[in-house]
């Protein structure tokens, strides 16, 4: 059994990671400075390094970690369900009680990295692995529902992204005008329906 120093990574991992995630949030990307976010986590700087090397590190820890919840969510919900252009509506329009400290952690991280072309690189590259995970998710939607993409799929998982992003934004800005939840529930059936036709999906394997 793990001893020590080695028993207590992951715990010492896991409270650097939700207080990078408060101070990201509240203080910004380029504001929390890895002294703040030690304090709030209660340990040294030495213990920040042992198991992160930068500040973008830390944000692609919790782009992982938040990545996996939903995908999770996502492939659920996907096998539960009854397929139809509706679910994929709903899908999109389910938000945890978290959803708006990431956003705002994520739309910060993304105006830096297109700031900086390494961390833009590095941000293209874990969003690919989210949505190879979406195309794999609408792909086994598409079979059951005996339909196939009229697109091109990771064309559409962009789209359906970019628009659940936007709507996100117009509601944080608007809530009492626009509700969470509002345009997703309306528009991406009307995508998904629009982008997809009769047949099989594996005439576009």
């Amino acid at each position: 059994m793990p001893k020590g120093p080695t028993k207590r990574r992951p715990q010492t991992r896991a409270r650097l990671l939700e207080a990078a995630l408060e101070a990201f949030a509240e203080l910004g990307f380029g504001g929390a400075t890895i002294d703040e976010i030690c304090r709030r986590a209660g340990y040294t700087t030495g213990a920040y390094y042992s198991n992160f090397g930068s500040k973008d590190e830390l944000f692609f820890a919790l782009f992982d970690q938040h990545a996996a919840n939903v995908i999770d969510r996502v492939a659920h919900a996907l096998e539960a369900a009854p397929p139809s252009p509706e679910q994929i509506g709903e899908l999109f329009s389910e938000f945890g009680d978290e959803e708006r400290r990431w956003f705002l952690v994520s739309t910060e991280f993304t105006l830096y990295a297109i700031r900086h072309p390494k961390a833009a690189r590095r941000l293209a590259e874990h969003d690919a692995k989210i949505r190879a995970e979406l195309v794999t998710a609408l792909r086994k939607l598409f079979t059951r529902m005996g339909r196939r993409p009229a697109v091109d799929i990771d064309e559409l998982a962009r789209m359906m992204i970019a628009a659940r992003e936007g709507a996100l934004l117009q509601s944080f800005v608007e809530p009492e005008a626009l509700p969470l939840g509002t345009l997703e529930r309306t528009f991406l059936p009307i995508l998904f329906d629009g982008a997809s036709a009769p047949g099989s999906a594996q005439e576009t394997a």
